[in-house]
């Protein structure tokens, strides 16, 4: 099971408490996933398709518990290459469809024209715009492994319902934007800093806690890179010097001689030629008198600065 399901799956356990709560899920699941077709003058028809069976029998629920209607539900095969299987819920006016258009902003202009009015959230209780948002992620949302990436989405048919939900997620102060996509209007989330609060928002928190999870042991991995990354880097530096180092020691004992040198200088260069692999702490710990680190970096300088210039007069560079 996908992490998406999994999050759906957990928010069809939890019933809305008030009849308000549950219109409100009830028009985010019609203005986002349902089909109206107007087969004459007085017959009107609502399809909504789900590969989810729990929110195709919460839709069922609704349906039943405010309005006494019970919908005709179908299950079909998806003609799409998976074959995942559709539930379809179908009501027509008939039935009492009407009465609920009526309810979720929803007119018939003309005989033929659909007109989707805005759904006043703004006027609507708290608890009622999170169960609208719940619903619409239920109706037309989805949200990637959480392994690879961060994203989640809703997906509309109208770019008004799309600005809808925008709205509402940036009343809770998450930081969500709009994209077309192949005829779609697409609001989405893509730090996982912003799905967490979404996911606490609509209720689901199981899977808030296992995306918690995931988070930290990603940040601790990441962590855990950067550091070997690093270190090996500054290893690389500390066997660059070394080599480089050794290389210009040898080319003053072969071209001007140890005894040429300061003692101070000539006792590191043979220090240095001897344990190449060594630190500079480690250096500085076998001299006598004990010189630090720094010190040590510093008369190591010098001889570089001795090499070429001995190189720069025999003219080899």
């Amino acid at each position: 099971m996908s992490f998406s399901s999994s999050v759906k799956n957990e928010l069809c356990r939890s019933d809305a408490k008030s009849r308000c709560c549950k219109i409100s899920e009830l028009a985010a699941a019609i203005r986002l996933s349902g089909v109206i077709r107007v087969i004459s003058q007085t017959e009107v028809y609502l399809k909504i398709s789900t590969e989810n069976a729990a929110f195709a029998r919460r839709i069922f629920s609704l349906f039943k518990s405010l309005y006494g209607i019970n919908a005709e539900i179908s299950v079909r095969r998806s003609k799409k290459l998976k074959k995942h299987v559709l539930y379809i819920l179908v009501l027509t006016s008939s039935m009492g469809l009407n009465k609920v258009l009526k309810d979720v902003n929803i007119e018939l202009n003309n005989p033929s024209e659909v007109n989707y009015i805005t759904y006043e959230l703004d006027k609507k209780r708290k608890c009622c715009k999170k169960a609208y948002l719940k619903s619409a992620f239920l109706a037309a949302g989805s949200m990637s492994d959480p392994e690879k990436t961060y994203h989640l989405e809703i997906i509309s048919h109208q770019e008004s319902i799309a600005e809808e939900v925008n709205q509402l997620m940036a009343f809770f102060g998450l930081n969500s934007k709009i994209i077309k996509r192949k005829g779609y209007y697409v609001a989405y989330l893509k730090e996982g800093e912003n799905i967490v609060d979404f996911l606490n928002i609509i209720g689901a928190h199981s899977a808030l806690m296992e995306l918690e999870n995931v988070r930290i042991i990603k940040e601790m991995r990441n962590n855990v890179n950067r550091i070997v990354n690093c270190e090996t880097a500054n290893l690389q530096k500390t066997v660059d010097a070394s080599i480089r180092q050794v290389d210009n020691i040898k080319y003053i004992r072969d071209n001007l001689g140890f005894d040429k040198l300061p003692e101070n200088l000539r006792q590191i260069a043979e220090l240095r030629l001897e344990y190449s692999d060594a630190s500079l702490k480690e250096l500085g710990e076998m001299l006598s008198p004990r010189l630090g680190k720094s010190g040590v970096n510093h008369r190591l300088r010098k001889l570089d600065e001795i090499a070429e210039n001995t190189r720069l007069l025999k003219g080899e560079l």
